[in-house]
């Protein structure tokens, strides 16, 4: 098949000038063409003239009029589709309104212009630059979508339409959001809104957050935000809890390791005590002949008191091995 191409001296595979001719034929042709369709609509006119909807026979009348289309319909060799348009289109232009340039086509679309004279009118003015209008004009003009949409708008209803089907839709969008400079285009409110509509299956959420932390700008960032920043050390928490438990269940190490933790335990606790008896022998002396001031004092009592109850606390786990904080001790131990 030949390569269909426009020059300057060509268009397709023919001379501008065999063009020139092949259009002069066949608006000819259209012509023709639209003064049968409108026949057939008048004819159809007059075996089923319009009728008001409404009252109480509307049902039983809109049935016959198909009927009677139908049958005509049949009698002539065309679809009734084609007879019900005509006819409606027919009862839109009365004969002495129609235009002969302009194809049938477009008469039918502005057919569908409730006021009369805007219609009437309407059809003797083209766009400007235009010499006759053309169904996409036509359908532009009274807002229906176009089959060469040029318009930013046009494309995307274009769109819109071919993209009614879910899984169409869904390739269309995987597909554009491959494109850096469509991302970049789009609002800031919409990106996010979209993150989340992709993200509410927990595996997405879980993936695309590991992603997203291992950029340090945007966990610092993220860790900015309270709730976020208790979530994640809570997370951090709560998996350590499950693979101790984990390892204490299954690993046949685990009693020597819960041996050694024990004795690790108390090492840390000994150490504890001797670093504070240990501070604390440093700094008291110092405080001789010293006087605190009434604040300072205050201060002080505080923290003795805070310590008295770790002591307490101390003393209770070891005899006891309970380690609960009650809620009055857990204020004091954080200085509330």
């Amino acid at each position: 098949m030949p390569e269909e191409i426009e020059t300057a001296d060509k268009v397709g595979s023919v001379s501008v000038n065999r063009y020139a001719e092949i259009v002069a034929e066949l608006r000819k042709l259209v012509e023709t063409a639209s003064r049968i369709q409108f026949t057939i609509g008048d004819y159809a006119l007059e075996v089923e003239p319009m009728r008001e909807f409404g009252g109480q026979e509307r049902g039983d009348e809109l049935f016959t009029v198909k009927d009677s289309l139908f049958r005509l319909a049949e009698d002539i060799g065309v679809s009734y589709s084609q007879v019900k348009d005509a006819r409606w289109t027919a009862s839109k232009w009365p004969k002495d309104r129609r235009v002969s340039e302009v194809s049938f086509t477009v008469h039918k679309i502005f057919a569908s212009i409730a006021d009369d004279e805007e219609r009437f009118d309407t059809i003797l003015n083209p766009p400007e630059g235009k010499a006759r209008w053309t169904p996409d004009e036509a359908n532009r003009r009274t807002g229906r979508q176009v089959v060469k949409p040029v318009t930013p708008q046009e494309k995307v209803s274009a769109i819109h339409t071919l993209a009614q089907d879910e899984e169409v839709a869904a390739t269309v969008t995987s597909d554009l959001l491959r494109r850096p400079t469509v991302i970049a285009q789009v609002k800031q409110e919409d990106k996010v809104r979209a993150a989340e509509e992709l993200t509410r299956d927990d595996h997405v959420a879980a993936k695309v957050t590991t992603g997203l932390l291992r950029r340090p700008d945007v966990a610092f960032r993220a860790m900015s935000d309270d709730t976020a920043r208790h979530q994640v050390n809570h997370a951090q928490v709560e998996r350590g809890r499950q693979a101790r438990e984990h390892f204490e269940d299954t690993s046949p190490v685990a009693p020597a390791i819960r041996s050694i933790d024990r004795s690790v335990e108390f090492l840390d606790l000994v150490t504890a005590c001797h670093a504070f008896v240990a501070a604390a022998g440093r700094v008291v002396p110092g405080m001789r002949d010293r006087q605190l001031g009434d604040d300072e004092r205050v201060i002080v009592h505080e923290n003795v008191a805070r310590v008295r109850a770790t002591l307490d606390w101390i003393e209770t786990a070891v005899d006891t091995g309970k380690v609960d904080v009650d809620g009055e001790l857990a204020k004091l131990l954080q200085g509330e």
